[in-house]
């Protein structure tokens, strides 16, 4: 299956894909016989990988990268480049279990607080019916774990593993252990979206979503969240004052 072409953020690849171009690419990538995996990357992953080199590779080496924040549309524009949509992970998270349903794929959830992939699995089956959840668990991403993690997820024989550590340590996870994966060919960081299928956290309404507030929703919610939030700032003032080099970007390829 061709790559899509990407579009380096400060070196960090950012995919020109679509909600529905993604969920087909996954289509071929379930068929395949290896694990592919995806990176939801906003703002804030590319300005963590300014500081950590391995995030930063990871990234770099993911099968996708999906633009997951308008920041990065905003960028692309600004280097007289275009992204076609924001492909939001908390939105991709539904429609690749809508198209599990429909295509018998096994899905496994790992990660977020105990109970909560549990919670999170019950609401999706009952949203699509046919559903096949292959386990839940908890777990942590610490590298001691590893070795049991991957035993229960091949045990379980899923196709489709979401990983909700938060970024960067379910991407470095997925990048850790792929290659000891079995039977899964497509794993993906989904950060808090299992929090909000579970109903554990509430998202922006869609009319601040459609004005590409969902952040500043979040920050009201959650103020602890304000030193996060600080990447904002520093990607636009970075990407503002850094010349966008099409050689630099041929040499990340």
């Amino acid at each position: 299956m061709r790559k899509p072409g990407a579009i380096y953020l400060l070196g960090v690849p950012v995919h020109r894909v679509t909600m529905a171009g993604t969920v087909d690419l996954v289509c071929g990538y379930m068929a395949g016989s290896r694990v592919h995996q995806i990176a939801t990357v906003n703002p804030e992953f590319v300005m963590k990988a300014q500081e950590d080199a391995h995030f930063k590779q990871v990234l770099q080496r993911a099968d996708l990268c999906i633009p997951d924040g308008v920041g990065l549309l905003y960028a692309a524009r600004r280097y007289g480049q275009r992204l076609p949509e924001r492909v939001p992970g908390s939105e991709l998270v539904y429609h690749l279990a809508e198209a599990a349903a429909g295509h018998g794929w096994r899905l496994f959830l790992l990660g977020a607080q105990p109970g909560v992939a549990g919670e999170a699995a019950k609401k999706l089956c009952q949203r699509y019916p046919g559903l096949q959840i292959a386990g839940t668990y908890a777990g942590s991403p610490d590298p001691a774990e590893d070795e049991a993690i991957v035993a229960r997820i091949n045990a379980s024989r899923a196709g489709l593993l979401y990983v909700a550590y938060g970024a960067p340590r379910q991407d470095k996870w997925i990048a850790r252990n792929r290659d000891r994966l079995e039977t899964v060919r497509v794993a993906i960081g989904v950060g808090g979206a299992l929090d909000f299928i579970a109903g554990k956290a509430v998202r922006a309404p869609v009319w601040l979503r459609r004005l590409n507030l969902e952040w500043l929703y979040r920050l009201v919610r959650e103020p602890w969240r304000w030193r996060r939030m600080l990447a904002l700032p520093r990607f636009a003032w970075r990407i503002l004052w850094t010349p966008y080099s099409p050689a630099a970007e041929e040499r990340q390829r």
